[in-house]
Order: structure tokens, then sequence, then C-alpha cells
């Protein structure tokens, strides 16, 4: 643990606790699930508690028509009528880009059946120290360590030298439409931290992932004459087979980031749907699933070996080969990303989070889709750190430990005053 300054001891006796709680719940009763009018309500409230902090808010509505022709842009997989960015910059005595972002999305996943919840899912509840309800985790856990962090400057009464900036961004859930829109409105940074739910550890690469569609053909007969027919079905039994060989494949040779995980690049199928008649032979199945992008592998490069390998597996079926799958990629593109080998910031993070009191974390890479690869691809050095953990994200028992919450915002407090500088 280093010695700490006086500025920095001053930053983390700063860290409120109960004004964390207070913004957490009220973020976490926005109802944000992506595509809906709460996602851009959560925006303006966001936009609101950064004006309070005395940010130079940029609030802007994102161009959706340009989001739906631009080659570079990430896809959508759900409908929006209007989509909004919002960037806060503290200050810095100096003019300039920004020497760190705290960037976050306030989207979230619908909450599934309800039944299966404690409680309302978008009424927060506080319990065994933890706050529970969809996006507590993910991420709005880590949305408020950020601003709880620029809050403590403030009430510390430091001043930066370099500004500080907070991007609050949506779509990510389904493709990282904030990310993209925020980086092409031009707001850049020095380095940035995302603080997705890390269990602890800091992760420093992420797998990409892309979404598929593939519709199987049969031939349509009378059930009590199936053997007329040709089941869609059974024909899409084997192309899924063939598909399982191919995901074990490309789990070979994994970085030993992903800590032995069985599927760092995994290929699930999410929905099928097929026939249209009990007592018919379906003569059609759909269905659409995710698919693992390999660290440093190129989208096309990953789209190219699924193409050849669900070739390869129609030629093994004789009704396949003269009537072939035929395969469409939708939504979400995740690209994979990571950290640059060797870059200061891991160590930077690293020793934030121990001086802040967490310890020293473990580095981590995911086998999901983030962010990261945007910020890495504009060539700003970015790494994953926040609270919770992932694999209570998505589901019914969704939480967030506010101690979690506190170290997260202490240690961004330390990584800001050692990033930005202090007058």
């Amino acid at each position: 643990m280093a010695q700490l300054t006086s500025a920095e001891a001053r930053v983390l006796s700063a860290v409120d606790e109960e004004w964390v709680v207070d913004r957490l719940c009220r973020m976490v009763a926005v109802p944000s699930i992506g595509g809906t009018p709460a996602e851009s309500e959560v925006q303006h409230q966001l936009a609101r508690w950064l004006e309070e902090l005395d940010c130079t808010v940029d609030l802007w509505p994102i161009d959706l028509a340009d989001a739906a022709t631009e080659s570079d842009a990430p896809g959508q997989e759900v409908h929006r009528t209007e989509a909004w960015g919002v960037v806060g910059t503290a200050p810095g005595e100096e003019d300039g880009v920004p020497a760190l972002v705290l960037s976050g999305h306030t989207d979230v996943v619908p909450s599934g059946d309800r039944a299966l919840w404690a409680g309302d899912p978008f009424v927060p509840r506080l319990g065994g120290g933890a706050v529970h309800g969809r996006g507590a985790c993910d991420m709005k856990g880590g949305v408020v360590a950020s601003l709880a962090a620029l809050a403590a400057v403030r009430e510390a009464g430091i001043r930066l030298v370099r500004p500080l900036a907070i991007h609050g961004v949506v779509g990510e859930e389904d493709g990282g439409l904030g990310a993209w829109a925020t980086l092409r409105r031009g707001h850049t940074g020095d380095l940035c931290v995302i603080p997705e739910p890390t269990a602890q550890a800091v992760v420093t690469a992420s797998a990409g992932a892309l979404t598929f569609r593939l519709e199987v053909p049969g031939h349509a007969a009378h059930a009590a004459m199936r053997y007329r027919g040709v089941s869609a079905i059974e024909q899409f039994a084997e192309v899924h087979a063939g598909l399982r060989e191919f995901e074990a494949e490309r789990q070979e040779d994994a970085d030993p980031r992903f800590g032995g995980l069985p599927y760092p690049y995994g290929l699930s199928i999410g929905r099928l749907e097929a026939g249209d008649w009990a007592s018919s032979v379906p003569d059609r199945l759909v269905a659409e699933g995710r698919y693992g992008v390999r660290l440093g592998e190129r989208i096309g490069a990953a789209q190219a070996a699924f193409e050849e390998r669900l070739a390869e597996i129609c030629a093994r079926s004789a009704w396949l080969t003269e009537h072939p799958v035929r395969l469409t990629w939708i939504g979400g593109s995740f690209a994979s990303g990571q950290l640059p080998a060797g870059h200061p910031l891991l160590p930077a993070l690293r020793g934030a989070v121990a001086d802040a009191g967490g310890g020293l974390p473990d580095e981590r890479a995911i086998p999901a889709g983030s962010d990261l690869r945007q910020y890495a691809a504009a060539g700003i050095p970015t790494l994953h750190y926040g609270p919770g953990d992932l694999n209570l994200a998505h589901g019914p028992s969704e939480r967030i430990p506010v101690a979690e919450v506190l170290t997260a915002a202490r240690a961004f407090a330390l990584l800001a005053l050692r990033t930005c500088g202090v007058r």
C-alpha cells in the first residue's frame, strides 16, 4: 500500500455511503430497458446529477438514421425512436482532452419472469448489505461509483490539473450504440476505465460476439406420412451437432487470462421457432444465436470461419446440400478488445484499488463483448474494473454489495487524482 498524500487521504474520507445508496436506488428505480422511453429518462437523470457536480454537460439526441446506415455502427437489437448521449466533464486548471474517462452504460435488459424475483425488480431494496434490483449490478452500481468519485473530489476541495470525464452511454446491451455515438461526437480521453462488474478483478481483455440467424429448410407433409416430408427440426439437429464441434475447436489455446473458462468463445442458440401445425412435418426452422469472437480476431475472419464450417456441415447432408441453410448476421456486432500489453494503466488501477482497501486485484479476461473494444479501437487504452459480479447480471437475483461500490468509488477517486494531477 502506497503512502497517501494529504489530498488522497481527504478524497478517500469524502466518499459518502448515504449519497451512494441514495443515487443508486434512484437510478435502479428507472426501468431503463433498451429501446423504452425510460432509457432516455435515465440519461436525463444522469445529466442533472452531473450538472449538480459542477460538470460541463453535453446532452444530445443520437442520430439514429446515421446509426442505421454508417458502416462502422455497431448494430442494434431493439427498436428505438430516440436515444440520448451524455458526457459530463469536470474541468481542470488546464484545458484539453480529459486525462481520464469513466464510461458506463445506463441501459438494462428486461426483468424476465417477475415471479422469480423476491420483489418488483424496479423497486430497489436494501438487504444483506446490497442493493437489489434490475441493473444494480449491470451496471448502475459502476456508474454511481464513478459519480461518487467525482463527488468526493469536489467535496474534498481538490482542484484537478487536467479534466476528468464521465460518459453515460445507452445501447450497450444490444451492440454499443451509445459508446459509438459518444466517440463519434469527439469525446475522447487519454485513458478509460469502464466500471462493469468484474468480481473484484481487473479485466484487460474482452472477447467479441456476433449475433446470427439460421433459416433451415424442410419439406412439409402430413405427420401420419412423415416419411414423405423432411423435418426442418431434424435437419437442424445435425447442424447444431456440427456447430457444437466447431465451438469446441475454437476454445483451443484460449488466452490464460480467461482463467480456464470452458467457453471463452461460446456459440449458443438462444431462440428457436419451427413449424406452424402440430400434425405437419415442419418445413422451416429459424434459429438465432450468439457466436464468440476470439481475442485479436477480425470480425470478417470470424464470420468467414463460421460460414465455411456451416457450408461443410450442409455438405454432409443430401438434403442440405441441395437446400442449404441460410445464414444472416443480425443485431449487435462486438469485436474483441484489449489493453495493450505492459500498459501503465493496469498497475495504476491495481494500485488505486489496493490503496482504497480493495486488495490487489487479479488480471482477467471476460468472454462477453463490451464497450472496451470501441474505446480501444479509438486508440484509448481501456480496461474494466467495477463493483459486482457478472454472474448475477441479467438474472432475478441481481444485486450489488454497497461495500464494493464504495471501494470502487474510492479507487476511481485516487486514480483521478493520480492521472489528472492535483494543484
